[in-house]
């Protein structure tokens, strides 16, 4: 039976393309059932010809795509709620989350529709709020199935600064933003593995969701091209200069890819406790404290959690305030229409001509 699997396969710049989609046409190849989340709605002409491509490639149907925009909270929480309320429970053995983004060096920092950096608002905060919605959805697969949950992080993660946080639209300490954002998506990762583990099923089962991590090493990909060249036309020059010195030392998307499958079909993986570590198609250790450290977690929890909140109830005013505004613009249209038609209805009097009359132009 073919496995549903949700994966993103886009970055914000809406391409598809990169390890994400390496990773869905591999598991497509195996006939997984695949639902790609993409920038882009299904209509897209784009995204229904690469959809056919890889069901022609791989000669699996069983491809979709539904719409989820990672630069939005909103539309994350109108997807994820559409699963979670589909009765019966919709199964979801596996979910692939490697969507990514990073400010270069010489780049201007981009801002989500939500107006938080990019960095933390698409690589970190999107993942805490569609796993903490889909968690019931993830506890509710029967106890046979091995549900695995794969995040893809980064080994600049190392250089991170977690605890500097700021609670403001920017709260990644400067020049650590994206190694910061993985740091604290590898946390979260921990703390979220043992929020799963707690969860008493009715059944009394042992939780069968397991959280696991993967750095799919340097890979030529959109984003290591924006990092090599810093965000800059002579930053693009010279790496189109050095392209094979990059070509011999950086991996294709294919083999960056291979992490991941491991993380994905690796039976051991599927056993014991979650929250490991995959690197290399390796099983390796972490090597920040923080990862492990329950009271960091816990404040980044909090931290998290206040700064969706208050975001949320900051775009549904907007919201509101943007359909008051389009109502009472189409109320004028409406009104606008209503009194012409009138006027040309109405019935004139004393055998008086319209305005643009023969008899009126020669008075």
């Amino acid at each position: 039976m073919p496995i549903p699997i949700l994966t993103e396969v886009a970055n914000n710049g809406g391409g598809t393309s990169g390890v994400g989609a390496a990773v869905a046409q591999q598991l497509a190849l195996r006939g997984a059932q695949i639902i790609l989340l993409t920038q882009q709605p299904p209509s897209d002409p784009f995204l229904v010809d690469y959809i056919e491509d890889i069901r022609s490639a791989t000669n699996n149907e069983l491809i979709h795509a539904e719409q989820v925009d990672l630069s939005s909270l909103h539309s994350i929480r109108l997807f994820a709620t559409r699963w979670v309320d589909n009765a019966p429970p919709r199964r979801l053995d596996m979910l692939v989350l490697c969507a990514n983004t990073m400010t270069p060096r010489f780049g201007r920092a981009d801002l989500t529709q939500d107006s938080i950096e990019s960095n933390w608002g698409i690589n970190y905060l999107a993942n805490f709020h569609l796993l903490g919605i889909l968690s019931p959805a993830l506890r509710a697969q029967p106890p046979d199935r091995d549900v695995r949950i794969i995040l893809g992080t980064c080994s600049s993660h190392i250089g991170g600064e977690i605890n500097a946080l700021k609670d403001t639209r920017s709260p990644l300490p400067p020049r650590k933003e994206y190694g910061t954002s993985k740091l604290a998506l590898m946390t979260f990762a921990q703390a979220y593995q043992k929020h799963l583990d707690a969860y008493q099923r009715p059944d009394k089962q042992a939780n069968n969701a397991r959280v696991i991590l993967v750095d799919p090493g340097l890979t030529r990909t959109p984003g290591m091209r924006r990092w090599l060249s810093m965000g800059s036309l002579w930053g693009l020059l010279l790496y189109l200069i050095t392209w094979p010195i990059w070509w011999l030392t950086l991996k294709s998307p294919q083999m960056g890819a291979q992490s991941f499958l491991y993380a994905a079909m690796e039976a051991d993986l599927g056993t014991g406790s979650g929250g490991r570590f995959v690197k290399e198609c390796r099983e390796r250790g972490f090597l920040r404290k923080e990862i492990r450290d329950e009271q960091v977690a816990k404040t980044l929890w909090e931290f998290s959690d206040k700064q969706i909140e208050a975001l949320e109830k900051e775009g549904a005013a907007r919201r509101a305030r943007e359909k008051k505004v389009g109502k009472a613009d189409n109320e004028k249209v409406a009104t606008k229409d209503q009194k012409e038609q009138g006027e040309s209805k109405a019935p004139r009097s004393n055998g008086a001509k319209a305005p643009g009359s023969r008899r009126s132009r020669k008075a």
